[in-house]
C-alpha cells in the first residue's frame, strides 16, 4: 500500500528538540554577538564610505536572515501547540533580539540619511550595494520621517514588553478559549479554535448554526480581555505615530506595502461601484438555502458537490496536477513540500485557528500551517499557502534585503496559485453539481475580498478614529463591527458576527498594521496577472517568476508598470479585474435558475 503524504510538519530539520533545542539557543547566541559587532562597527565608522557600508550591510543581511528563520521557528512551535510555554519564552528572546537589531538599524538608516547626494550616488559604485539599492534608498527616505535614532531605539526596546507583549497576550487568550460541540450521539467534545472554525462552514445548517452560537458565546466570554489587548496595541501605535508627526493611521501600512494612497482608494472605489453584482449572488444563495437573508454562518456554506469530504492525499494530487498545467516547476516544488513534511495539516486539538506560510530563509525552506478537514475551502487554503511558499522559493538566492517583499504582493502570489487551481478545476468538471460547487467556491473568494475584508478595513479605520478619544469598550467594539459588516455586505445579512474583532488574529498582529486591504490588493492584482497568463500561454511562467523576484525591489506601482504595463493609481485596472467576478456570478445565476 502506498504511503500517504505526512500531515505533520518536520521542524527538527531546522533546530532539533523543539522549544528546548540547544541548537536554537546557539543560533540566538550567535545572532546576539553579531548584532553587537554591527553596533560596534557603526560606532567606529562615523564617516563610513562605500566599502565600510558594504561590510555593515553584508553582516546586517546575515542577521536578518537568521532573525527571520528564528521568528518562523517560534511561530510554528506556538501554532502547533498554543500551550507551549517554553516556545513563548523563546519567542520573547527572539523579540528582544529583534528590538536590539532595530536599534542598530535605526542608527544605520540615520547614517544613510546623513550622506549628501554625491556621497549617496558614489555608494552604488560598489557592486554589493548596487544589488540592494532600492532597499537602502527606501530605508534612507523612511529615516527622514521618523524620530531621532535614540528615540526610535528606545521605542523599539519598550515595544518588546509593551506593544509586542500585548500582541503575544492574544495567543494566551486563544489558548484559554474552549469550544463545546455535541455530536450526533449526544456526546460532548471539546474543540480547539481551529477545529471549531472549520464547523462554521459545514454543509449542514444546524451544525453551522450551533457552531456559530458556541463561537459567539466563547468569544463574548473572552471579550473583556480582547478589548483590553486591542486598546493597548492601538494606543501604543497611535502614540508612536504622534511622536513621529504622522497624522494618518494609514501611513505605516501604506509604506510597508509600498503602495500609494491613490492606489488604495482607486481599488476600493472600483469595488464599491461593483458590489451590486455580489448582492445578486447573496440573494440567490439565500433563496437556494430557503432563507429570507443569509446569516453570517451561511455566507460560506457550500453549494453543490463541494459538500463532499476530500481526503488529504487526493487534495494534494489535485493541486499538483493543476499547478503542472501552468508550470512544471511550481508543481515539482509543491510535490516536494507535501512529500518532505513542509505542511502541518492534521485535524487535532491544541492548534491555533487559521492558516499561514512562513519562510526559513537560512535553510531555503518554508512551512505551511492549517487544519485540514477535507472541504473545498481547505483545498483553496492549501493552494493559497503553496503560492506563498513558491514565491519565497524563487527568491531564495537574492540578497536578504531584496527578499523583503510586502504583504500585498505576497498575497498576489498566493491568490494567483488559488486561481490556477479553481479555474482549471472548474473547466475540467463534468457533473453539473461539481461545476456549481467549484464556481461557488470561486465566487466566495470575491465575497471574502470585496466584503469581508472591506468590513475589517471599515472597522479598523473607525476604531482608530474612536481610539484617539480614549479606550473603546466591548459594547462599542461590537457596534462598530456590526456597522462595518452591514455596510460592507450592503445590508444583505440577517445575523452578523459582532465579536469578529475578538476572534480574528489579524487585528492583534503588531508587526503588520491593517492586516486587511493587502489581501484584496493581492486578489485583484493576481486576477490581472492571471488574465495576462491566459493570453500569453505557456511562456508566461518565466515572466511570472521575474515578476515575483522583483516584488522586494519595486513599489507596487513600479511593479505593475514594469510587468503588466498598467497604472494602478487609476480605476481602470481595478474595474477590469473586478468585472471578472460579474462573469462568474452571471454563470452562477444561470446554473441555479431551476
Amino acid at each position: 500500500m502506498k504511503q500517504g503524504y505526512p500531515q505533520s510538519w518536520d521542524l527538527d530539520v531546522f533546530y532539533e528538540g523543539g522549544s528546548g533545542s540547544a541548537a536554537f539557543q546557539e543560533e540566538l547566541k550567535g545572532m546576539d554577538e553579531d548584532i553587537t559587532k554591527l553596533a560596534a562597527a557603526m560606532s567606529e565608522e562615523a564617516s563610513a564610505g562605500g566599502s565600510e557600508i558594504a561590510a555593515m550591510t553584508e553582516l546586517m543581511q546575515s542577521v536578518i536572515i537568521r532573525l527571520r528563520q528564528s521568528e518562523s521557528f517560534v511561530s510554528c512551535l506556538l501554532a502547533q501547540d498554543i500551550k507551549d510555554s517554553a516556545a513563548n519564552a523563546r519567542g520573547d528572546r527572539v523579540k528582544t533580539l529583534g528590538a536590539k537589531l532595530l536599534g542598530v538599524l535605526t542608527r544605520f538608516d540615520n547614517m544613510l540619511r546623513g550622506l549628501n547626494d554625491l556621497e549617496w550616488s558614489k555608494l552604488f559604485e560598489n557592486e554589493k550595494l548596487a544589488e540592494v539599492a532600492f532597499s537602502l534608498a527606501e530605508r534612507r527616505e523612511l529615516a527622514k520621517q521618523k524620530m531621532a535614532p535614540e528615540l526610535e531605539a528606545l521605542a523599539g526596546d519598550l515595544a518588546v514588553d509593551g506593544y509586542h507583549g500585548w500582541g503575544d497576550y492574544y495567543n494566551v487568550i486563544v489558548s484559554r478559549a474552549k469550544f463545546t460541540e455535541i455530536d450526533k450521539d449526544g456526546k460532548k467534545n471539546i474543540l480547539s479554535a481551529g477545529q471549531m472554525h472549520n464547523r462554521l462552514s459545514d454543509g449542514d445548517r444546524e451544525v453551522r448554526k450551533a457552531a456559530f452560537a458556541e463561537w459567539e458565546r466563547e468569544w463574548s466570554e473572552q471579550a473583556d480581555l480582547c478589548a483590553e489587548t486591542l486598546n493597548r496595541i492601538s494606543g501604543f501605535r497611535l502614540k508612536l505615530y504622534d511622536k513621529r508627526g504622522w497624522e494618518s493611521v494609514l501611513q505605516e501600512p501604506l509604506q510597508m506595502n509600498r503602495m500609494s494612497e491613490a492606489t488604495l482608494q482607486a481599488m476600493w472605489d472600483a469595488i464599491q461601484e461593483s458590489k451590486q453584482v455580489l448582492v445578486r449572488y447573496l440573494e440567490r444563495k439565500a433563496k437556494l438555502l430557503g432563507l429570507e437573508k443569509l446569516d453570517w454562518h451561511d455566507v460560506e456554506a457550500p453549494i453543490g458537490s463541494a459538500t463532499k469530504i476530500i481526503p488529504y492525499d487526493e487534495a494534494a494530487a489535485f493541486i499538483i496536477e493543476q499547478f503542472r498545467s501552468f508550470s512544471p516547476e511550481l508543481a515539482d516544488f509543491s510535490e516536494m513540500a507535501f512529500r518532505e513534511g513542509w505542511i502541518e495539516a492534521e485535524d487535532r486539538p491544541g492548534k491555533r485557528p487559521g492558516g499561514f506560510c512562513t519562510s526559513f530563509p537560512k535553510s531555503g525552506q518554508t512551512r505551511i500551517f492549517m487544519t485540514y478537514s477535507g472541504s473545498a475551502s481547505n483545498i483553496s487554503t492549501l493552494a493559497h499557502e503553496l503560492g506563498h511558499a513558491y514565491h519565497q522559493h524563487v527568491m531564495n538566492d537574492l540578497p536578504a534585503l531584496s527578499q523583503e517583499y510586502a504583504m500585498n504582493v505576497a498575497e498576489t502570489a498566493s491568490t494567483f496559485a488559488e486561481l490556477i487551481v479553481s479555474d482549471r478545476a472548474f473547466k475540467a468538471a463534468v457533473e453539473p453539481e461539481e461545476k456549481l460547487g467549484l464556481l461557488e467556491d470561486k465566487i466566495q473568494r470575491s465575497v471574502a475580498f470585496f466584503m469581508n475584508i472591506h468590513a475589517r478595513y471599515l472597522f479598523e479605520t473607525r476604531f482608530y478614529a474612536r481610539r484617539r478619544e480614549g479606550l473603546v469598550p466591548v459594547e462599542e467594539l461590537n457596534a462598530l463591527m456590526e456597522e462595518a459588516q452591514r455596510e460592507a455586505y450592503c445590508n444583505m445579512l440577517g445575523e452578523v458576527h459582532p465579536h469578529f474583532w475578538a476572534s480574528k488574529l489579524h487585528f492583534y498582529l503588531t508587526d503588520v498594521p491593517f492586516y486587511n486591504f493587502p489581501y484584496t490588493f493581492g486578489y485583484l492584482f493576481s486576477a490581472g496577472i492571471y488574465a495576462k497568463a491566459l493570453k500569453e500561454g505557456p511562456d508566461f511562467k518565466n515572466q511570472y517568476v521575474a515578476l515575483l523576484r522583483d516584488t522586494g525591489r519595486m513599489t507596487v506601482e513600479q511593479l505593475a508598470e514594469a510587468h503588466l504595463g498598467v497604472n494602478v493609481e487609476e480605476k481602470d485596472f481595478w474595474q477590469e479585474a473586478v468585472a471578472l467576478t460579474a462573469v462568474d456570478v452571471e454563470q452562477f445565476i444561470q446554473m441555479t435558475n431551476e
